[in-house]
């Protein structure tokens, strides 16, 4: 077997048109969607990153708006720009990049932006409406608009994968590996309102294998290169790469054993140009829905 691959690249591009679309109407009739986002320091990952949701801001038509402040700058001074663009009817969004440095309280940080701004989903009260699956009916192939809450982008862009293979996930058994704030704990709330059997696994867990081998859809978000190989993977499953690491070649690549694995799963999500793109398509998504939102849409 040679697993199908779930391209994100390409899944990504059609959400962006769809977004495009409803942006250039917006902007035809004098609106303008804003997005703003905010670095903190000079970490080179954080940079990439901001670049490529800049990219995309453009390709959607959505007006980006970038604050840098040097890693020295004050609590204080964070809020104070926070509680500006909460003011500010020209931004819809506001996105603080991680990871913050050490004096920055990213729980602060985050409960300090709008619930009407709040595209990342880190807020405690947006992660409690996901939790109680409040978020205007399960996510879609279409992503509709979200009466009540955003959804945190990178588990969104995940569930569109895995919504994109086919593969019911009403029923199947579930493993996410890995429990962050940002993914691990959202993603497994998600297939659970979507009617799986969930297990999270994390650093404690005992036989990692023989937990992931049960798994029909396993997703890993762990941040550590190879950590799945093909032998904790069950034939046929749906496998969700969410790692971003540097080989020992320097090339980037993933959680999973990709050459090893993509020989048992049906579905396989490569590292680069799987859930990346997926994550920031979501952000925009998540930006036209905060510009609606606040203007009654």
């Amino acid at each position: 077997m040679t697993a199908k691959i779930l391209d994100g690249n390409a899944l990504a591009q059609k959400l962006k048109e769809q977004v495009t679309k409803e942006v250039e109407a917006i902007n035809h009739n004098g609106g303008d969607v804003g997005l703003a986002v905010i670095l903190i320091g000079d970490d080179p990952a954080s940079r990439i990153y901001v670049n490529h949701k800049k990219k995309d801001c453009v390709e959607c038509g959505i007006t980006s708006h970038e604050y840098q402040l040097s890693s020295d700058t004050s609590a204080e001074q964070v809020f104070e720009l926070i509680s500006n663009l909460n003011a500010n009817d020209a931004i819809n969004g506001i996105l603080i990049q991680q990871p913050f440095p050490a004096h920055i309280d990213v729980k602060a940080v985050n409960e300090a932006v709008s619930p009407l701004k709040d595209v990342d989903a880190f807020r405690t009260d947006t992660v409690g409406k996901i939790a109680i699956g409040n978020y205007g009916g399960n996510p879609s192939s279409e992503l509709s608009t979200l009466n009540s809450t955003f959804l945190p982008c990178t588990p969104a862009g995940v569930m569109e994968l895995i919504h994109s293979s086919g593969v019911s996930i009403s029923g199947s058994e579930c493993v996410v590996v890995g429990r962050s704030n940002i993914v691990g704990k959202p993603m497994a709330l998600m297939l659970l309102n979507e009617n799986a059997t969930v297990t999270v696994c994390h650093s404690r867990t005992r036989d990692l294998g023989e937990v992931t081998r049960r798994a029909d859809i396993l997703v890993s978000a762990v941040g550590r290169a190879n950590l799945i190989t093909a032998d904790m993977v069950k034939n046929g499953a749906v496998v969700i790469d969410v790692g971003m690491n540097r080989g020992a070649d320097g090339k980037l690549c993933g959680d999973i054993d990709y050459a090893k694995v993509s020989q048992k799963a049906s579905f396989i999500t490569p590292v680069p140009g799987g859930v990346g793109p997926m994550t920031r398509a979501i952000l925009m998504q998540n930006t036209l829905t905060a510009h609606k939102l606040q203007n009654g849409a």
